[in-house]
């Protein structure tokens, strides 16, 4: 008979020695800590889209008085006072959140005719559910979007286009595009804007008064708290949304964070202690993240962050695998992510100059953009604060783009310069940047044209000025 293989008892490496000597250095208590520590950061990944949405909407009842049913508006772009993730300088927004524990919610939106008019219907995780405009569902000719609740049976009554966000909360951001910078089209597009009307299904036969708030030159402050308020905001949208089976681990684990659906959140001092750290780590992570990505031009530091947000609908999910990494970076440094990216809108993320350093503040910098940049509508270029992936706060100019009064080339290019202070004459054509502050810049083109994708035009790298 022959002989069993005896097994072998695997002796630890030198590393791990040393691992498992510095393990018994630290006391029950704090490695309890740490695990919780670590969990705290994991959680801020999930959570961070839930996060930013009930930021948004904390921000809509607070800053803008608004109730469920208003709509937010911006009759001139946006200044720095527009606190929200990575928001465009140059179109005139709408904005509002719903909820549709009550009932479904219809949105009446008149045709685009006027002006250009597009964007997306968002669920609380920020998955864009419907597009709307020339490159939506109503292809521009307007008509009744009805906002359905989970799990609804009813269905949307004719002549409805049905939205399904799957989740209670949500909210839509749409763009309004004047056809010229002219007064009159300007006017025309604010009078598109205010004949969008929401209401809820109940009551169509006669609906509510609601108001169209503008919010231009106020604060409206939708930042992310990166510290331990992180997780009361966490814990109220899982409070407010039904758990979905993918979920499940991470509920788990938001226990010990004594998040619980269904009980209040409470965290002690120490606690407490412990998330802000935990948020502060999560923040650096993303910060560090923003430099990453894939060029999109070879050889250049313009980037794609990720390539899972398009192929999924930004949902972040396929069979095998929810890329939690990656659908954090995105929903830390944008919101309001289109279904169809690439047909209305594309962006691009500058966070390194030419040499692949980080973007700092206190330096200066020069990007050239070349002529006939290929879009139907208009290009901008725009500055952010990494801490925050928001406008920089006091900045006196945040944004160049292709409507503005712009120094130009003999080439028909524009140099676009980066600093605190504008070069000598070249105000017009300066984004400022606050010294002690990383930035990162956005590239948009609306309306883009088949040059961009076949690179048969490229954008040039964000060089520093010595």
């Amino acid at each position: 008979m022959p002989s069993m293989p005896t097994t072998q008892k695997r002796m630890p490496t030198r590393d791990a020695k040393a691992a498992l000597a510095k393990l018994h250095d630290y006391s029950a208590r704090e490695l309890a800590r740490r695990s919780i520590e670590r969990r705290a950061v994991e959680a801020a990944i999930w959570g961070i889209p839930l996060v930013s949405m009930a930021a948004m909407r904390a921000a809509f009842f607070r800053d803008a008085g608004a109730r469920y049913n208003d709509i937010v508006y911006f009759s001139q772009p946006a200044d720095w006072r527009f606190q929200f993730t990575t928001p465009n300088a140059s179109t005139y927004y709408v904005y509002f959140n719903f909820n549709t524990k009550d009932g479904p919610v219809v949105l009446e939106l008149p045709s685009a005719e006027d002006a250009g008019l597009f964007g997306s219907f968002v669920n609380a995780w920020q998955e864009p559910i419907v597009d709307i405009g020339p490159e939506g569902e109503d292809r521009g000719r307007g008509g009744k979007y009805v906002i359905l609740p989970p799990n609804d049976l009813a269905g949307a009554p004719d002549r409805y286009i049905p939205v399904h966000p799957g989740t209670s909360n949500g909210y839509a951001l749409f763009r309004t595009i004047p056809h010229s910078a002219s007064e009159t089209d300007i006017a025309a597009a604010l009078a598109l804007v205010r004949r969008i009307r929401l209401y809820p299904l109940a009551s169509a036969s006669d609906p509510p008064r609601h108001r169209h708030i503008d919010m231009s030159g106020k604060l409206f402050d939708g930042t992310v708290p990166f510290d331990d308020t992180l997780f009361a905001h966490l814990a109220r949208m899982v409070n407010e949304e039904d758990i979905e089976t993918r979920d499940l681990v991470a509920m788990r684990q938001l226990r010990s964070l004594g998040i619980r659906k269904g009980e209040a959140f409470a965290p002690d001092d120490e606690m407490r202690g412990i998330l802000d750290a935990a948020a502060g780590e999560a923040q650096a992570g993303f910060m560090e993240g923003l430099r990453g990505g894939t060029p999109f031009f070879p050889g250049t530091q313009w980037k794609l962050l990720e390539n899972i947000g398009a192929r999924t609908g930004f949902t972040f999910q396929t069979d095998d695998a929810l890329y939690i990494d990656e659908r954090a970076l995105i929903y830390y440094m944008a919101f309001a992510a289109p279904k169809n990216l690439g047909a209305g809108t594309f962006y691009l993320m500058g966070a390194n100059d030419s040499t692949g350093h980080a973007l700092h503040g206190e330096d200066r910098y020069r990007l050239t953009v070349p002529a006939k940049v290929p879009v139907r509508q208009y290009w901008a270029v725009t500055v952010y604060d990494c801490e925050s992936a928001c406008f920089m706060r006091e900045a006196p100019s945040i944004s160049i783009d292709s409507f503005q009064q712009t120094e130009k080339n003999a080439d028909g290019s524009v140099d676009v310069y980066f600093g605190p202070t504008p070069p000598e004459g070249q105000d017009s054509n300066w984004i400022y940047t606050e010294p002690g502050k990383r930035w990162f810049a956005l590239f948009r083109f609306y309306g883009p044209e088949p040059a961009l994708f076949d690179k048969s035009w490229t954008l040039t790298d964000i060089e520093e000025i010595l």
